[in-house]
Order: structure tokens, then sequence, then C-alpha cells
């Protein structure tokens, strides 16, 4: 994984805006961007609470995206507020007045960074089922490190 994703806060706040507007390329939804739009939101958006917010804004960008929001593709409840409640941890963690794209960086450089972090948590099964796509469903192999 890259040291430096991001160059500068606008490349950030440009990939959140995109997601908002249904506007961002299929192509560049990739896992840093998803932790980039998270971050953003709950950095820079204070209208918006992600945990509410972000389900709706998710499954619209999939629509305009050509994405179905099914029981096996496209919006995960589970996987979005875990995200969610990974990134705010993170960026609470960061020292006061950390650019975001510094912090964007350091958090896919971290474990967090790591597409695979849920299965530490998470069993396959239950995290890939249709009940954690629809429903927030708490892990079944350890607690998560933050506060909920």
């Amino acid at each position: 994984m890259s040291a430096a994703h991001f160059s500068s806060d606008a490349q950030v706040e440009a990939i959140g805006l995109r997601v908002l507007a249904c506007t961002l390329p299929k192509a560049e939804w990739t896992h840093a961007a998803h932790l980039a739009a998270a971050a953003w939101v709950i950095a820079a958006r204070k209208d918006l609470d992600p945990a509410r917010d972000m389900p709706g804004i998710i499954s619209a960008y999939n629509v305009a995206s050509g994405i179905a929001n099914t029981d096996t593709g496209g919006y995960h409840e589970t996987i979005t507020q875990a995200s969610l409640r990974a990134v705010a941890a993170f960026l609470a963690s960061q020292p006061a007045h950390t650019p975001l794209h510094v912090a964007c960086n350091a958090l896919l450089a971290s474990p967090y960074g790591s597409r695979d972090w849920l299965l530490r948590h998470w069993s396959q099964a239950l995290l890939f089922s249709a009940a954690a796509r629809r429903r927030w469903i708490e892990p079944d192999l350890g607690p998560l490190p933050f506060a909920g």
C-alpha cells in the first residue's frame, strides 16, 4: 500500500463531493476513496450525521454507478457503520490541526487501511451474510477496539 495516497485536503474533499453528487467514476470508488469520503464527511461536513446519512449517500451513489443494493451486493450496513466508527476513532486520535489528507494517508497505512481488518472481529460467514448487509450486526470474534 502506498504511503501517500493523497497529496492535499482538496483531493480528499473532491472525492467526498463527487460521492455526494454521485459523479465519482465507479473505477475511482476504491478502498482508499471509501475511507477518504468517510473521513471528509466526519471532519468537514458537520451538517451530516455520518451514521445516519452515509447509508443513503452510499446507496444513492451505488444506484447512480449501476450497482444494485441487494442482499449480495452494493450497500453493506455492518461494514459501513464499523468503518465509520474506525475512521472517527482514528481521526480523533490524530494531533490537533493534522491536515485531513495527512490523516487519511496515516489511516490507510494503519491496520484500518487493510481491506480485511473487519475479519479480525467478524467471521467471514457472518460479515458477508445478508443480515449483516441489511443491518448492524455485532462482531462475533471480538469487540471493536473503539467505542461504538
